[in-house]
């Protein structure tokens, strides 16, 4: 609805053409932004106001000493809810808010793009249930599996000092006497937390939409084509800075593997695409230091990269 509210402003109410790159450009940035930046907003002030319910030292003695656990369940709920990387950041943050551990949010933050219920039923249709279902596993398993591996590194000491604290702090000593002031604490800190965040989201978002409308489809063929035995590695490093959902992405997939590309190959520009981007990265920053995004990143980029070159493996024993 949002985007075809957008389109009718650009396109009939302002009649401006629909094939400029441009405009297209500034189409994508204001949909992104607008979706994102409500979606920060409604999410926090939900989660909030629920938090107001339950005591942080539960939230924490539930999960604590359950890393592969909550890593699971973390990677289960990305999978079921249909975001793209950018759109996963607010839940991300919210569940850093709720004292849930990091190795548990980066499983979410990875899985949550890779995996949703309209990619699966797409992938179906070009590709058929084996890869579809194979495809599924190794999305839950790059999230399950990364996430153990960042939880088990300790490394809550490179999150911005005043996220991390406040976050975890916010209801910690607080008691509320009604509904009327737990739905003013969670839309408080949804406002507080929106201000902090906006700028990245719009930098982040115009990033996105630059990379999204000017980097041709042809040019990406065209340097995978040549990699040869690093056409793995070079597809997933070509897909991190570029930014878009896997259902918006898996057409360029399904042409490279129609060009005879292996599956591999085809799905990790596909999971790059999907699961890491610059954009992202940027949003992230008001999150995170620089060394805690790299890290998330680099471990992610090998899990992909495994994975594409697992699925080049069985494509020539199963398919």
């Amino acid at each position: 609805m949002l985007q075809l509210a957008i389109d009718k402003i650009f396109y009939s109410i302002l009649k401006l053409d629909p094939h400029s790159s441009i405009l297209q450009a500034l189409n994508f940035f204001v949909y992104d932004s607008v979706k994102i930046i409500f979606l920060l907003f409604v999410l926090i002030a939900v989660i909030g106001f629920a938090r107001t319910f339950i005591p942080q030292r539960k939230i924490k003695a539930w999960l604590t000493g359950k890393t592969i656990s909550s890593s699971f369940w973390a990677s289960v709920f990305g999978a079921v809810t249909p975001f793209c990387s950018c759109s996963s950041i607010p839940i991300f943050i919210s569940f850093i808010e709720a004292g849930v551990p990091l190795g548990a949010n980066f499983s979410f933050l990875i899985t949550s793009p890779l995996i949703n219920e309209y990619l699966v039923v797409l992938m179906f249709g070009f590709f058929g249930w084996k890869i579809t279902v194979l495809y599924v596993i190794s999305g839950m398993l790059i999230g399950i599996i990364s996430g153990i591996i960042l939880g088990k590194m300790k490394l809550e000491r490179y999150l911005e000092k005043d996220i991390a604290s406040e976050m975890q702090n916010a209801v910690k000593e607080r008691k509320f006497s009604g509904i009327i002031e737990r739905l003013l604490f969670g839309l408080n800190e949804s406002i507080c937390i929106v201000k902090k965040l906006w700028l990245w989201i719009l930098l982040g978002v115009g990033l996105g939409a630059a990379i999204h409308n000017y980097i041709p489809r042809e040019a990406v063929e065209s340097i995978v084509g040549r990699g040869g035995f690093w056409s793995v590695p070079i597809a997933t490093i070509i897909g991190v800075p570029m930014y878009g959902s896997c259902a918006a992405i898996l057409p360029v997939a399904v042409v490279l593997f129609q060009k005879g590309f292996p599956l591999g190959t085809a799905l990790a520009f596909m999971m790059a695409v999907a699961a890491l981007s610059l954009p992202e990265a940027i949003m992230l920053r008001r999150a995170m230091k620089l060394k805690l995004i790299a890290i998330f990143f680099g471990i992610t980029t090998l899990g992909i990269i495994f994975t594409g070159y697992l699925f080049n493996f069985l494509q020539k024993i199963m398919f």
